[in-house]
């Protein structure tokens, strides 16, 4: 257990180490769901509290939307309206700019502008009782949390409005005839498909998503001419094309919540033995996500076809991905991509990609 007692000295280091570690976890989280959970944990740990629960209000409402509890054992993250009918005065009140100072239960208002919500810490009958430095250090947790949720608050907003424009810019490449700026829905189902087959994280797949709308972005900075050549490109056309990798990264990297998805997009013309660009990586080297990228691409240009060769059929693009197994593309990748051919609904995103 952390003393609760002793010099100054020792108490300024705890606000301190209280504040460091909060910043650290604001700067390594994406969400608030995260933050929130993530908070509980850190918070009960460091307070010595039985269990700890954040809530958060809906901004016009003022209900309480949202609750991440942690119990000392196991983290409860709630968000659907029925979690909320059994809410108690005590934690409405402390939303709407209470206190509550008790022996084995602290709870204090969560205020920006307005009131975002409410953090409260309980300790079991059996615990030593809080005192006031408990309160004290809780009220310093309390201000970084609000920081840290209107920040992500903002950075969602931000998020919504670039994720908007990129939506508006798909729309517009779509009436333009050019292959290879825009995929098909079933494209990115494909490719979240296979993410899911091979046991990647839910932020993962997220990236998967974000990476299959974007990862060709950067044929736009290509001269047009080169993009509808009927055909084959010259070396010096084909050098051009090469860097539209880099170009998509240039075009997004501004977007700081897209930058888990960059090494995705620059690297997903990198073959399984090196010899793809820009960077000649192999093997592992390789981020998963951009060897994801790289079999689905491949597969819908083939069945698609190209001003320069013909479509084909989804058996003999299959057939393809398999021969160039370990060389072009990751074995096990290949693998799972013809293990889910066999089923139905996988097989149907596959024809939707032909057609």
């Amino acid at each position: 257990m952390l003393p609760h007692s002793g010099s100054s000295g020792k108490r300024y280091h705890l606000v301190l180490s209280a504040v460091h570690m909060v910043y650290r976890l604001v700067n390594s989280t994406y969400t608030v769901k995260e933050l929130t959970l993530r908070l509980t944990r850190l918070l009960g740990q460091f307070i010595h509290a039985s269990s700890v629960s954040v809530y958060l209000v809906h901004p016009v409402k003022k209900n309480v939307m949202v609750c991440a509890t942690f119990d000392n054992q196991i983290n409860i993250w709630h968000d659907r309206p029925g979690d909320f009918k059994d809410v108690g005065e005590e934690v409405l009140a402390v939303t709407r700019g209470a206190s509550v100072l008790k022996d084995h239960c602290i709870g204090l208002p969560l205020v920006a502008d307005d009131y975002l919500g409410a953090i409260f810490v309980r300790r079991t009958a059996s615990q030593e009782a809080f005192n006031d430095f408990d309160y004290e250090m809780l009220s310093v947790f309390a201000e970084q949390v609000v920081t840290a949720i209107k920040n992500l608050q903002l950075h969602q907003e931000h998020e919504k409005v670039v994720l908007g424009a990129i939506a508006s810019i798909g729309n517009l490449l779509k009436k333009q005839p050019l292959s290879g700026l825009t995929h098909p829905p079933a494209y990115m189902e494909i490719v979240k498909a296979l993410g899911i087959y091979l046991k990647v994280s839910s932020d993962g797949i997220k990236q998967l998503e974000y990476a299959s709308l974007l990862h060709d972005i950067g044929l736009i900075d290509l001269p047009h001419q080169i993009l509808t050549k009927p055909s084959k490109l010259s070396d010096d056309e084909f050098s051009l094309v090469r860097r539209h990798t880099q170009y998509s990264v240039a075009l997004i990297s501004s977007a700081g919540f897209l930058k888990p998805v960059l090494p995705i997009i620059l690297h997903h013309h990198e073959h399984y033995d090196g010899s793809g660009y820009p960077s000649g990586l192999k093997k592992e080297q390789i981020p998963l996500g951009a060897r994801i990228i790289a079999c689905v691409d491949a597969f819908e240009a083939m069945v698609q076809g190209r001003s320069y060769h013909p479509p084909v059929s989804v058996d003999a693009a299959l057939d393809e991905l398999v021969r160039c197994r370990g060389t072009q593309f990751d074995p096990k990748i290949v693998d799972a991509f013809n293990r889910l051919a066999t089923q139905k609904k996988f097989r149907k995103l596959l024809s939707l990609i032909k057609s």
